[in-house]
């Protein structure tokens, strides 16, 4: 993340994780760019917010973001600080990268393990409604908009999405329909 981060994301590079195993266990902690550069499981939440008329939350990231810059996301998230649950992490992240205050607790919905050559982590799925106006953070968002399923889907093969987010879309349409 940039050095010159607002006083409402003081989220950094040097901000503590817990290290987990395969079975989300607490095995140690490192910082944030440790983490990241050695590849250590670490915790995530992804949530994805819903406004009255069912639409989904979209947003293309800032390119100076420390993970997947410059992509398009359907959630709203990011990593679960030491000593944070996944649910308060989920409910911080939703707001602060919304802009808004006063959401309802997001919606567990499950939890998987991304896994690939480059990264690694736990990550907990979640939904909430938010009411717009939403203003989100300049510094974490370039561009937002609410999408029905419908949009959201054409979408899928036109705009290129955060890996993760985008695995987390596919599990996330797999569970609804189990």
């Amino acid at each position: 993340m940039p050095d010159n981060e607002s006083p409402r994301q003081p989220r950094s590079a040097d901000e503590l994780l817990d290290i987990v195993d395969e079975r989300d266990r607490v095995v140690g902690r490192a910082r944030r760019a440790d983490a990241m550069a050695r590849r250590l499981r670490h915790r995530t939440v992804f949530v994805l917010a819903r406004d009255g008329a069912d639409r989904i939350f979209v947003h293309r990231r800032t390119a100076g973001k420390l993970v997947f810059p410059s992509l398009y996301d359907m959630f709203v998230g990011g990593v679960v600080g030491a000593g944070e649950s996944y649910d308060a992490a989920a409910l911080r992240e939703a707001e602060e990268e919304l802009g808004v205050s006063g959401l309802p607790a997001p919606t567990p919905l499950f939890s998987f393990l991304y896994d690939t050559p480059e990264h690694t982590w736990w990550s907990r799925v979640y939904e909430v409604r938010c009411e717009p106006p939403v203003s989100p953070q300049a510094e974490e968002i370039a561009w937002h908009d609410f999408l029905t399923e419908e949009e959201l889907a054409r979408r899928l093969a036109e705009w290129e999405w955060v890996p993760d987010g985008a695995e987390a879309y596919r599990r996330l349409l797999d569970w609804r329909r189990e």
